[in-house]
């Protein structure tokens, strides 16, 4: 016959099945709030691109409206239904402009910056000013 196991060994056995017990719930609690977070995240997102969804048509819209309202034939109703006597613009007063407009404002506005100074021409010396331009 056996002797009965010391009563050291069936208290480790006993502490480390209650230790791993403790490991596994704390994993399986931190899966549960992992999802959850996972959830509250993908929900706030949703709500998000909605919200984003609606500004986009909103926009849609707004830009539709402002290109009603600058269509030539809704000017000339504007004129004749506010009596203001406009005439439409010939095709001599129109400029059409092949590059970007907003190209040209910008260099016209920087042109200064990189042309050098007449006194400083007559030093002899470089002055530059450093001037950030944007196109926006």
């Amino acid at each position: 016959m056996k002797p009965p196991p010391a009563p050291g060994l069936v208290n480790r056995v006993i502490a480390l099945t209650l230790l791993l017990l403790v490991f596994t719930g704390t994993l399986g609690l931190g899966a549960v709030w992992m999802r959850q977070e996972i959830s509250s995240t993908a929900n706030a997102s949703r709500t998000l691109a909605d919200s984003l969804t609606g500004v986009e048509r909103r926009l849609d819209e707004v830009n539709a409206e402002v290109a009603a309202a600058v269509n030539p034939d809704a000017l000339l109703r504007q004129n004749n239904f506010m009596h203001l006597t406009l005439a439409a613009p010939r095709e001599i007063q129109v400029v059409r402009v092949a590059v970007s407009a907003e190209l040209l404002l910008a260099a016209k506005r920087n042109r200064e910056v990189f042309n050098l100074s007449t006194a400083s021409r007559d030093q002899s010396t470089a002055e530059f000013r450093v001037v950030t331009a944007s196109l926006r």
